[in-house]
């Protein structure tokens, strides 16, 4: 070929693919809409649902897989509102409640938000803390490296690319499935516990109480309602993609799930064989002696990452909710010079929540679990101001306010989570009603 013909065929405009077939369509145009569900369930198993999940195998073995049975279509249910939601208005949660409920009540859910949020966000460099333990590394170096890695995550100044990048970090979790079969656990007995709820051996205790009402907390928190709802709303998702938004959610929910029990295995291993640990990072080294050096060093990663994934996620909450309300620009699309205070509100809380997480001797595993307690109590007001907007058809229309059906399955939910909050509530005041763990 000469010079003059191939600058020809160089400067020759680059033909496009023909997509004909209609699955061809459909699954090119699922992956321009998956994102927001699945980062914001996957998320959601971050470094507090490490801890709780494995405490909760670890302490009770696989008794309590089957309340992950009742919490995946909960999880599902509710985040499917929320993209429903956040597709019909173009606008976030936050901007929502300001705009339908005052000024009063969007104070009270933001400063909500705001509180949780920043004490979640300890709870992840908390587990980056004692990951980097376990690994040797030093915490005054690998928090303040996992904060600069969260700021520069997000500033690329594109929402596909931190996406991206985003749903890569998700995607690590399938590991959790090769450890959850290297511990080796009885296929009956996991069928078992999956499919018949019933207590663990010892009754209802207090402690039980604590953990349940924590899984709960850590499965389905309130930042996942914020997050999403601006997640859908800065990707501009459109009303013909709300089935794809639907699949996408429940994709997410599924995995969300599933490695939630793989979790729940890996502790169950030292429950069976009656490990003592302080801490998730000190039970993977602790099972990487009989299963092999691969097995912590895996676990330790994951962690890592699952921490990573929730503050990035929890952060953008934050500072999605505050700069609706502030009137800011606040997307992903712009950069840092033309949206200052929205990552500004990001970088703040990644910093002080890094800071405060090396304060010397600070009870990191109490803090970790005591959070997921907390959103779990929180979780009630938020999913009523959602259930409340779902049913405003003069702002959403028929086609995409709740059916009857929505409404009992969405009323149960909160009845059970208002439940829950009040039992803990109990236990607190009266710390005889059940028997001592």
């Amino acid at each position: 070929m000469s010079l003059t013909q191939f600058q020809s065929k160089a400067a020759a405009p680059a033909r496009g693919v023909a997509v004909r077939a209609p699955w061809q369509r459909s699954l090119l145009t699922f992956l321009m809409v998956v994102g927001p569900g699945l980062i914001v369930t996957t998320a959601d198993n971050d470094a507090g649902a490490v801890s709780t999940y494995t405490q909760a195998g670890a302490l009770y073995g696989t008794h309590l897989l089957w309340l992950l049975v009742l919490l995946l279509p909960t999880t599902y249910f509710v985040q499917e509102m929320v993209a429903r939601l956040g597709i019909a208005t173009g606008q976030g949660h936050a901007a929502m409640i300001y705009r339908r409920f005052g000024k009063w009540w969007g104070v009270f859910s933001l400063c909500d938000l705001l509180l949780v949020n920043f004490l979640t966000l300890v709870t992840e460099f908390a587990g980056i803390n004692l990951a980097a333990r376990q690994m040797g590394l030093s915490p005054q170096a690998a928090v303040p490296g996992a904060a600069l890695a969260l700021v520069l995550l997000v500033s690329t100044g594109s929402y596909r690319r931190w996406e991206r990048m985003t749903i890569a970090l998700c995607l690590l979790n399938v590991a959790w499935f090769a450890l959850a079969g290297a511990c080796h656990p009885s296929g009956p007995v996991v069928a078992r516990h999956l499919l018949t709820p019933g207590l663990p051996p010892g009754g209802l205790t207090s402690g039980l109480v604590f953990l349940v009402i924590g899984i709960v907390g850590t499965t389905i928190a309130p930042w996942q309602l914020f997050f999403q709802q601006s997640c859908v709303a800065d990707k501009r998702l459109r009303f013909s993609d709300l089935k794809w938004a639907r699949l996408d959610t429940f994709l997410g929910a599924v995995l969300t799930v599933a490695v939630a029990g793989c979790m729940m295995l890996v502790g169950d291993l030292a429950f069976r064989r009656h490990i003592p640990f302080a801490d998730p990072a000190q039970m993977a080294v602790a099972l990487g002696r009989p299963l092999g050096p691969w097995f912590h060093t895996v676990f330790l990663l994951l962690m890592a990452d699952a921490a990573i994934l929730g503050a990035t996620a929890i952060s953008l909450s934050s500072s999605w909710a505050y700069g609706e309300v502030r009137g800011w620009t606040h997307s992903l699309e712009r950069k840092i010079t033309d949206a200052p205070g929205f990552y500004g509100v990001y970088v703040l809380c990644v910093a002080a929540a890094a800071a405060l997480v090396l304060v010397p001797r600070a009870p990191l595993q109490l803090i970790i679990v005591g959070v997921q307690v907390l959103a779990g109590v929180m979780l009630p007001s938020a999913v009523i101001f959602l259930q409340l907007l779902l049913n405003d058809r003069e702002l959403l229309g028929e086609r995409f306010a709740n059916r009857p059906w929505n409404n009992v399955v969405n009323w149960t939910i909160i009845v059970v989570l208002f439940v829950l909050s009040l039992v803990l509530a109990a236990q607190v005041i009266f710390p005889n009603l059940f028997p001592a763990s």
